[in-house]
């Protein structure tokens, strides 16, 4: 997707948004149960989404897990936070990203394509990176720049090339 960033900024992002929010919602939910919060934290959370929690708690559990892993308030429905632990164990990484805090969810984005906005982020990054490493490169040869001309001098030409040949 971050190599479709000039693509989507011909096109317009708010034009692709609608059409790929549809599409994620559908892998996502297939997969993962998504609730399309457009902050997607699967990758922290052991591929459990935590939107699923009835608290929606965003950093952990909330200290009424029933025994077994089970929730405190849909007692037949183990605890987000239970899976997502467990999926992070298997995750490589897993258990140091878990720890992160999280930030608070911005209802604003619901529905939105967390991909397109991480995809979108990505290529910013890439492009100032590239901008920045131009500017170093370009600073530290000033000299260069005042002592090269913009273009090549052009040498004499040739006596015969400057003779029509017809005659002289």
């Amino acid at each position: 997707m971050v190599a479709l960033d000039p693509v989507f900024a011909k096109i317009g992002y708010n034009r692709v948004e609608r059409p790929i929010a549809l599409f994620e919602r559908g892998v996502k939910t297939l997969l993962f149960d998504c609730k399309m919060c457009g902050q997607c934290v699967l990758s922290s959370t052991g591929m459990s989404c935590p939107m699923n929690c009835p608290k929606q708690l965003r950093n952990g559990p909330c200290g009424g897990v029933r025994p077994g892993g089970f929730c405190e308030v849909k007692p037949e429905m183990k605890c987000v936070w239970a899976l997502a632990w467990d999926g992070a164990s298997r995750m490589k990484g897993g258990a140091a990203q878990i720890r992160e805090v999280l930030p608070p969810v911005d209802h604003s984005l619901k529905g939105s394509s967390s991909w397109l906005r991480v995809s979108r982020e990505k290529a910013k990054q890439g492009r100032e990176t590239r901008d920045a490493a131009r500017k170093a490169m370009a600073s530290a040869f000033p000299e260069a720049r005042e002592q090269e001309p913009a273009s090549a001098p052009l040498s004499e030409e040739p006596p015969k090339a400057t003779t029509t040949g017809r005659g002289t």
